[in-house]
């Protein structure tokens, strides 16, 4: 057996009366991340994360945001892709790690729906997804509420 891992991260800001996609959910909130995509941090962070644990380069490389074909998508549709693209390269997800750094709102309640949602579009057990919520202590661009990052740790095996 072959194990490999990867990381991701992925930052956007955020802006008043944009749609706040995040972990493949809509998220009910006056600001949302600002993007070539839907801007769902969540999934970006988790197809560098694979991405990366394939050797398979970043999601700017697969999915340019210089590529109007990509304007305003589905991120979870990239994602199936990533999945779709370490799965022809032989690897399965053995669980992924996910970190959010937001302020405000709180994910604590969305984190369920979340892991639910991105099951279904990695085709992979729920418990194999972890996600976490945390904030910046009101510390940089995240305290001042400008923008949202996210960390991810993916362990893939063949």
């Amino acid at each position: 057996m072959k194990i490999r891992v990867g990381q991701g991260y992925d930052v956007h800001q955020l802006a008043e009366g944009r749609e706040f996609w995040l972990g493949g959910i809509l998220i009910p909130h006056t600001h949302g991340a600002q993007g070539h995509s839907d801007a769902d941090v969540v999934c970006h962070v988790l197809c560098d994360a694979l991405l990366g644990a394939a050797n398979l380069r970043n999601i700017g490389y697969h999915f340019s945001d210089k590529d109007p074909r990509w304007k305003g998508v589905d991120s979870k549709l990239l994602l199936a892709e990533v999945m779709r693209m370490i799965r022809e390269k032989g690897y399965e997800v053995a669980n992924v790690d996910v970190t959010v750094v937001l302020q405000e709102p709180k994910l604590n309640p969305y984190i369920p729906a979340m892991k639910t949602c991105l099951s279904g579009v990695m085709q992979i057990p729920e418990d194999d997804i972890s996600i976490k919520a945390t904030t910046s202590e009101h510390m940089g661009f995240v305290g001042r509420k400008e923008g949202i990052a996210a960390f991810c740790v993916a362990l893939i095996y063949s």
